[in-house]
């Protein structure tokens, strides 16, 4: 699943070429939304929230979507092949003057007014890229529910939004503290959930997911898909399994010798 940084840049891409250009048509490949036209609409910006995106428009109207596992956005100029994918995975596309932008096996695309945003993001914690941050209330958001494995706590959106299986593996190996301690028990959450903004605000620029400083292929990451290959600090195998409850269990990566359960 795309992280936070990575729909942070699909935005900035997306409002770059259609924030303040008018709709020339759109095509709506998803049944509720079939017959929907929006061209005569001017995009007034792009924005990410956590991992949702939303395209605003005149009129009060926002396009919502969201990536999900496997979704994209590609930008094209008049009369460029496509190459994002069969043209049955395309769930939207907007067009301008400039560009097709177009949606990708999008499982999340709707269109509701901007003024009722809060009804499909207003749940989310504070984003770890966005003007909300603010760590104290992740912090205190984290430890409302004290006795959940700290994987699952962080992925929960509802908490801090923007963290995906990456950065869960990759902040908590950097704290030393294994996914399924519980979050009571973690020795220093705030410095946690700091060093999640501080990751991602640099990637978000870089375009790059780096956590270990090295960008060369194969070493970005100290335990991220690594298993069960040797830990990069002590030589421990890397370990994986499923963190959260079913159905919305996901995997975590850690080194049961540099991140002890507590």
């Amino acid at each position: 699943m795309p992280e936070g940084d990575t729909v942070y840049r699909t935005a900035a891409r997306l409002h770059g070429v259609l924030a303040g250009d008018v709709l020339t048509s759109t095509d709506f490949r998803v049944p509720r939304f079939a017959t929907a036209d929006l061209s005569g609409r001017t995009v007034t910006e792009v924005v990410s929230r956590g991992k949702h995106l939303l395209t605003r428009m005149t009129g009060d109207l926002t396009l919502h979507s969201h990536l999900r596992m496997e979704g994209a956005w590609r930008v094209y100029a008049p009369g460029e092949r496509w190459r994002g994918g069969p043209g049955f995975q395309i769930r939207v596309v907007l067009s301008t003057e400039r560009v097709h932008a177009v949606g990708y096996r999008l499982p999340i695309v709707e269109l509701i007014r901007t003024s009722a945003e809060p009804g499909v993001v207003g749940h989310l914690g504070p984003d770890l890229l966005g003007a909300d941050w603010d760590p104290a209330e992740a912090v205190r958001r984290l430890l409302a529910t004290p006795g959940r494995e700290l994987g699952a706590a962080l992925l929960d959106q509802r908490n801090l939004a923007g963290i995906g299986t990456v950065y869960l593996a990759e902040v908590c190996f950097l704290a030393g503290e294994s996914p399924y301690t519980p979050v009571e028990r973690v020795a220093n959450l705030e410095q946690l959930v700091v060093r999640a903004h501080t990751l991602m605000a640099r990637n978000a620029q870089t375009g790059q997911q780096v956590t270990t400083g090295d960008p060369r292929p194969g070493r970005q990451h100290w335990v991220y898909g690594r298993a069960p290959r040797p830990c990069r600090r002590c030589g421990t195998p890397v370990r994986v399994g499923e963190i959260g409850r079913a159905p919305q269990e996901r995997v975590a990566f850690w080194c049961p010798t540099c991140q002890p359960s507590r």
